[in-house]
């Protein structure tokens, strides 16, 4: 520690007058050498302003304060999280693309509620005996939003089943459970089926669909994202690696994105770390990937 950075720690405690006089420093040294301080601060400050402008653009928008961090540790550049935020949001005005305010919304009554049987264990033993679902917003060019309603199988992280349409609803959630188990075929009374409290999963229509057709429901306790975290990992690396990269015109484009995101280069392409990195299909089969 230098001199002038021993006065300006103890300068509250002690007192800029009795330190000057203790340590025989002129002033205006002390003063010059906070000024430099600020100087060199200054340029780092717009260095690193550059670099997070730099990486943003190449990831097409995609990193928030949290990933971009990273990004920037990766290249030598140790800041903390709040700093990062502030840089990005105050300074430069830029704002992860991913995730998007949900303006729309759609009610129906609540029918029944059920128990968290998961409780945060997203592991399974065997295929098609823990599933778990959600909801989430897509939109075309012009704004308009479409919903997308998915269902992964916890064993390997396969997605087996997904529909895009217009409205969301209890009708379009039954409609992907019908489709999950018409793919997969499994043992009425095998699966419990992972939710959210939302409506149209406790609604009459979908309640009553899980009961003919032996699925167990289970449900996220409310204001807990994290009780049903696999579903948000998938949706946001769906919207990451595909959706917020294209245009998508009509909605025909956008169903036709999000089919061939889901069953070729989801399940069959991308390497998963859950599956220490084999693709779902491999590790699901033990078969190899037919891409390679």
């Amino acid at each position: 520690m230098s001199i002038y950075e021993f006065i300006y720690a103890n300068k509250a405690f002690f007192g800029l007058r009795w330190l000057f006089r203790k340590l025989e420093i002129y002033p205006n040294a002390y003063y010059n050498y906070l000024k430099h301080n600020k100087s060199e601060y200054c340029k780092r400050k717009e260095f690193i302003l550059s670099v997070i402008k730099s990486i943003y653009h190449d990831e097409n928008g995609v990193p928030g304060y949290r990933s971009m961090r990273v990004y920037l540790g990766r290249r030598g550049i140790t800041i903390s999280n709040t700093t990062v935020h502030k840089y990005m949001n105050s300074e430069l005005g830029l704002k992860s693309i991913v995730r998007r305010i949900n303006r729309f919304s759609s009610h129906e009554p609540c029918y029944r509620m059920f128990e968290n049987l998961i409780k945060q264990d997203f592991k399974s033993d065997g295929r098609n005996k823990k599933w778990a679902t959600d909801f989430t917003y897509l939109y075309l060019s012009k704004g308009e939003v479409r919903y997308n309603c998915a269902i992964i199988d916890l064993y390997d992280r396969s997605l087996v089943a997904s529909i895009t349409d217009r409205n969301m609803t209890g009708s379009l959630a039954v409609r992907t459970l019908e489709k999950a188990i018409k793919n997969q075929n499994p043992k009425p009374g095998s699966i419990i089926l992972h939710s959210d409290r939302g409506s149209q999963y406790t609604s009459k229509i979908f309640v009553e669909f899980c009961e003919k057709s032996g699925v167990i429901q289970s449900m996220s306790k409310p204001g807990c994202p994290f009780d049903n975290a696999p579903m948000e990992r998938y949706f946001n690396t769906l919207k990451n690696e595909e959706i917020n990269l294209h245009k998508y015109d009509t909605e025909e484009e956008l169903y036709k994105a999000v089919e061939n995101f889901a069953y070729i280069k989801y399940n069959h392409i991308r390497p998963h770390s859950f599956n220490n990195y084999l693709t779902p299909f491999e590790a699901r089969y033990g078969i190899k990937n037919f891409r390679q």
